[in-house]
């Protein structure tokens, strides 16, 4: 029987997903809005990204709370302009999921109409984890992509300066049966999220992780210049993260004409409205030749069962299984297991708000 570690306490997923919607409303986003939300911040929990659930909550709330984030009222996203494949959409400063399930479905349905829907915004808010919307068109037999700006946090090779966002690049693809490759990485070699969590349980960071403030490696928690770009240093290829980065810049701000990196509200601060940009992709197979999923399930077969190393810890995975053995400890477990002193924070959260405590499966 699986168990949870001796520092986790597990919660169903049920429970947590209405305590984030409960804790969004109680601040003014209307139910619609706050139900998506959760949606958003308990898959990438189930998902085992914890970087991005319910670890980033206090922040959004208070986002709600300081007038920063418009919660919703009548607000939607809306099509500044589009044609048969593309479209600008302009979220309205409305909560990221939000804007983003809108841009992906928009995308999706002109994949459906004529093979590829691509689809820019501007105007809206940090959008959790770009897995999510990428697998909104692989759930329907598309390829999807997903790419977002941020506020800076990678330094660039040979810069000291920290400039772009961790803009991570997305694309799922479907197999056969519900398999499928998801790759959802940040362009930095952590996500900024791991940092905090790193922060939140007490525990070190990581070398390779960040550079100080004079532009040096360090694992000094309070002396963080910015992240290291994917690769590291330039002796190890980092130039290579920090074109990615820049790469999703295009996609992203300069494609939708909005601020990029450092003329984005740093995170954690509430001067003025963020307006992040993202960028939603979504492809028809069937429009190329036949059997997509047939090979696309022959590649991902043909990678699993490669031979190991012999100090290997495991057999080869595929970008996607270890978010899919995190999904079967969840359901083994009945719930999502959570630090304790994640669970405090939202106990502490519970008690600002006048709300409800989150009830445990275990600990």
């Amino acid at each position: 029987m699986a168990t949870a570690d001796s520092d986790e306490i597990v919660v169903q997923r049920e429970e947590i997903h209405g305590f984030v919607v409960r804790c969004l409303t109680a601040v003014g986003a209307v139910e619609k809005y706050a139900q998506t939300f959760a949606d958003c911040l308990i898959t990438a929990d189930y998902r085992g990204h914890y970087s991005h659930g319910v670890n980033r909550l206090e922040f959004y709330i208070e986002e709600i709370k300081r007038g920063i984030v418009c919660p919703g009222q009548d607000k939607e996203p809306t099509i500044t302009k589009q044609n048969l494949a593309t479209a600008l959409v302009n979220g309205n400063n409305l909560l990221g999921p939000v804007v983003g399930k809108f841009c992906m479905e928009l995308a999706i349905k002109k994949a459906k109409e004529v093979g590829v829907g691509m689809v820019t915004a501007r105007g809206s808010n940090h959008f959790g984890i770009a897995g999510w919307y990428s697998l909104m068109a692989c759930d329907q037999g598309l390829l999807g992509m997903a790419f977002t700006n941020a506020s800076g946090a990678i330094i660039p090779t040979r810069s000291k300066v920290r400039t772009l966002g961790t803009n991570p690049v997305c694309m799922a693809a479907p197999g056969k049966d519900g398999d499928s490759f998801v790759l959802d990485m940040a362009t930095s070699n952590v996500a900024w999220g791991k940092v905090e969590l790193k922060r939140r349980k007490d525990e070190p960071l990581s070398p390779g992780w960040v550079l100080d403030k004079d532009g040096k490696p360090t694992v000094d928690m309070n002396n963080i210049g910015g992240l290291l770009p994917l690769g590291g240093v330039e002796e190890t290829s980092g130039y290579k993260g920090y074109g990615l980065a820049m790469m999703v810049e295009v996609l992203c701000s300069v494609l939708s004409g909005s601020p990029f990196g450092p003329f984005i509200r740093m995170w954690r601060t509430y001067e003025r409205q963020s307006d992040m940009a993202h960028c939603f992709i979504a492809i028809d197979p069937n429009c190329f030749e036949d059997g997509f999923s047939d090979r696309m399930q022959d590649l991902i077969d043909h990678c699993r069962n490669l031979e190991t190393a012999d100090d290997a810890p495991g057999s080869v995975m595929i970008a996607g299984d270890p978010e899919r053995n995190h999904i079967k400890l969840c359901d083994k477990l009945g719930g999502i297991p959570y630090h304790q002193n994640q669970i405090k924070t939202m106990d502490d959260l519970a008690d600002k708000l006048g709300l409800e405590k989150l009830k445990r499966l275990s600990k």
